[in-house]
């Protein structure tokens, strides 16, 4: 299932996930922003993919992959100190969002009911950025569930929570426009003779120009409404104002995108280029190789992050290369995908066997390349 959110909005689709008791992915991007909003210049995107099982939601990411979301949320539970310290081996270029979350449990850092809160509020984030897109494309794709699994959420309620909570955030317009805005103190005179020392001086704290509204309802472990709420009689006042981030998120994603290479290994250089054209504009690192004794003797002076490969090559098929690759420490556990011209069991089966992270069918459009190298790289 995938098409354009023109022709069908996200509330139907989610929809349909739940009444089929779908289980996979969908991914969504979109091009489009809030319409006053200032922060998105032109050819920037926001994407998410969300996990289900059997019609429920269990886990949703925003963007590529960033673990601040989740150390925003333990802020108010660790003081000063950070999880990392307490995990030397861990960092954002080794582990995904949700290993991390699972990784802070089998340390003891959170338990299963903070871990629990945690994923409810990203995912109310997501579903709040998400049920106000008008624009934008999405891919459904069937798939195995996300492993390991904490919890799952039905669907209806969720979506009938985050609508009511849309339709009170309009009411806050316009001087409320974006969980992106970033509060900042306007007026103290005015706030100190008319506010008790304490309130003035959280205003003080959180106010700063740099923290944004989506930023403070994790801090403080408050949906974005309830933020919005608190500061909006401020902003009326005008002790308070709301100001646009210079660089955004998305400038942050396409500069951590560029980081990440690709190694595309395909006897066809068709399929080299169509690779190159679609994740180049994304802000991703592509090389392309056609022969795979050459890919051999350069990849580990190349060190990619992920390796999309033919299964078929003559020299040496994709099942071999990748069964090689797996016996380094150095691409134990990067993602292989093998490209292969026919989506049969046993291509799916000789995969696994050898390592590989998933099969895709050639040939693959935009969308369907976007959430396999998404997935993960980003997750």
């Amino acid at each position: 299932m995938q098409g354009n959110l023109q022709e069908i909005d996200i509330r139907s689709i989610l929809q349909l996930i739940e009444l089929g008791q779908r289980t996979g992915q969908l991914f969504i991007e979109s091009y489009e922003f809030h319409e006053q909003s200032k922060v998105s210049p032109a050819g920037e995107y926001k994407n998410w993919l969300i996990f289900f099982h059997n019609g429920q939601i269990i886990y949703s990411q925003a963007g590529h992959n960033n673990l601040s979301r989740i150390n925003d949320y333990l802020r108010q539970y660790r003081g000063e100190s950070s999880p990392d310290e307490h995990i030397d081996y861990l960092s954002a270029e080794d582990a995904s969002e949700y290993d991390y979350i699972w990784m802070l449990l089998e340390e003891n850092i959170i338990n299963p009911k903070k871990a629990h809160v945690i994923i409810y509020r990203l995912l109310s984030e997501t579903l709040f950025d998400l049920l106000s897109l008008h624009r934008g494309s999405f891919i459904f794709q069937q798939d195995t569930a996300l492993v390991p699994q904490l919890t799952s959420w039905e669907i209806a309620p969720l979506m009938a929570k985050i609508t009511q909570q849309l339709q009170e955030w309009k009411q806050l317009y316009p001087y409320i426009q974006s969980p992106e805005q970033l509060p900042i103190l306007a007026q103290t005179v005015h706030l100190h003779s008319s506010l008790p020392v304490t309130t003035v001086n959280k205003l003080k704290q959180w106010a700063d120009g740099q923290t944004s509204l989506r930023q403070l309802s994790r801090y403080l472990d408050r949906d974005i409404l309830t933020v919005a709420k608190t500061i909006y009689p401020y902003i009326q006042q005008g002790w308070l104002k709301l100001t646009y981030p210079e660089s955004t998120n998305s400038q942050a994603q396409v500069k951590d995108q560029q980081k990440m290479k690709i190694l595309c290994i395909d006897q066809s250089q068709t399929i080299g280029e169509t690779v190159e054209s679609i994740l180049r504009p994304q802000g991703y690192e592509v090389i392309a190789l056609s022969n795979p004794l050459d890919a051999l003797s350069l990849i580990f002076q190349l060190q990619p992050h992920l390796i999309l490969c033919d299964n078929t090559m003559p020299e040496l098929s994709g099942y071999e290369m990748c069964a090689m690759l797996r016996q380094s420490q150095a691409f134990r556990y990067i993602p292989m995908i093998m490209l292969t011209s026919k989506d049969k069991f046993i291509d799916r089966v000789r995969a696994k066997m050898v390592g590989a992270t998933d099969l895709l069918t050639k040939p693959f459009n935009h969308a369907e390349l976007l959430i396999l190298i998404k997935k993960y790289l980003n997750i």
